[in-house]
């Protein structure tokens, strides 16, 4: 594969995803090379206040991967055992689980919530009409989420 400027573009065998927080975002890519050799890109992706992301890469290449865990997993170590021992490193985990757990629970509730609004609202379309008058953009489904039909006239 190349790409426009005829360098080798390689191409991805494996990918990880880590969010970490609302606006930050970690991917892990292993990539092959031509001759069929692989290596890892760390790219953190960093959400702007304009919308547009700004992005950071590190290559990691075969002959470094283990003196970079043992670097990595010595500096994280030194951090939680001798600069912070008393934190709870835990309390990321479980308010990353606890805001998943919230943000799959909203979802599935607005589903359902948009199943029984369009369920209401074929029913009330094979029904006919009621006889009743209702004013423009208004609907005889209580707290029904508007959208932007809804405030057309």
């Amino acid at each position: 594969m190349e790409d426009k400027k005829g360098n080798f573009k390689s191409e991805s065998v494996y990918s990880k995803k880590l969010r970490a927080g609302k606006r930050r975002t970690y991917f892990f890519d292993v990539k092959s090379t031509k001759a069929n050799d692989y290596f890892l890109t760390i790219t953190e992706s960093k959400k702007r206040q304009d919308d547009t992301y700004e992005r950071f890469k590190i290559f990691l290449y075969k002959e470094d991967f283990n003196k970079f865990i043992e670097s990595l997993t010595d500096t994280i170590n030194h951090i939680k055992k001798e600069l912070m021992p008393h934190y709870d490193f835990d309390e990321f985990a479980r308010r990353q689980a606890e805001y998943e757990k919230n943000r799959e629970n909203n979802r599935v509730e607005s589903e359902t919530h948009e199943e029984e609004h369009n369920h209401h609202r074929d029913e009330a379309t094979n029904e006919g009409t009621t006889g009743k008058i209702e004013s423009p953009g208004t609907t005889n489904i209580p707290d029904a989420p508007l959208n932007e039909d809804d405030l057309k006239w």
